[in-house]
């Protein structure tokens, strides 16, 4: 039996749903620790004053403090994972070296996934673990619902996110587009992004969602599924292109 050093883990975040979901993942993982959790940067700042702690689940929309504000005060930040819901904060995350960059709701996979980063790059500072492999966890039960359910014709019709290919807007309706079928729903673009896992969906426009698993490539102005070409507009465009390259 070895005595290796787990990875003492801190989760800062003022959303009780988020944090609980978090301390979920972090049980299910043997090399990690759960040291602390705090609900807001200022009480962060004081728990890493006072204890060792390897690796910090930030989130970045906090009050008082915002959480990349936090790493920008810290001479020597342990390694840090940025968890949000905001995917514009997503440059900022990066160009402070954060480990990776979760999107909410985060899957199980996706955060095994930053968590094997982490193992990958733990030479000196963190103790030296093997990465787990998908399969040696077992992921708690997921809180994202696999279908979305949407009115139309006066009935509920259940979708499937897997079938998704995109979503577009005509003014206060919606269409979405599967893999057999278009749905016409009344409902706003926004509304039903924010029912749509992020990382598996990416808004790339004003009018236009796309599922990142079925776009088959793409330029700086546009994405293509299938035979559907669909616009980038530049508000959208850096962020895209650093999701895309990562997936694609």
């Amino acid at each position: 039996m070895t005595n290796e050093r787990k990875i003492s883990c801190l989760i800062v975040d003022d959303e009780p749903p988020a944090l609980e979901v978090l301390k979920k993942y972090i049980a299910a993982i043997a090399t990690l620790e759960l040291t602390a959790t705090a609900n807001n940067a200022v009480e962060a700042l004081n728990i890493l004053q006072n204890r060792p702690i390897d690796l910090i689940f930030l989130d970045i929309q906090m009050p008082q403090l915002l959480g990349t504000h936090l790493i920008r005060t810290l001479k020597t930040p342990p390694r840090v994972i940025f968890t949000t819901a905001h995917r514009k904060f997503a440059i900022e995350g990066y160009e402070l070296d954060a480990v990776d960059y979760l999107l909410k709701p985060i899957s199980f996979e996706r955060f095994l996934k930053a968590v094997n980063k982490v193992l990958d790059a733990a030479p000196a500072t963190l103790p030296a673990i093997t990465p787990i492999p998908p399969a040696a966890a077992s992921p708690p039960p997921t809180t994202t619902a696999p279908f979305i359910h949407l009115r139309a014709d006066r009935k509920t019709i259940p979708v499937a996110l897997d079938d998704i290919l995109y979503v577009e807007s005509l003014r206060d309706y919606i269409r979405v587009v599967t893999r057999n079928k278009t749905i016409v729903t009344k409902q706003s673009i926004s509304s039903l992004e924010e029912s749509l896992p992020r990382e598996a969906f990416i808004r790339i426009h004003r009018s236009y969602i796309v599922a990142l698993a079925k776009v088959e490539s793409y330029t700086a102005e546009l994405v293509e599924i299938g035979r559907q070409q669909l616009p980038i507009s530049r508000l959208y465009r850096l962020d895209v292109e650093k999701v895309l390259q990562r997936r694609l």
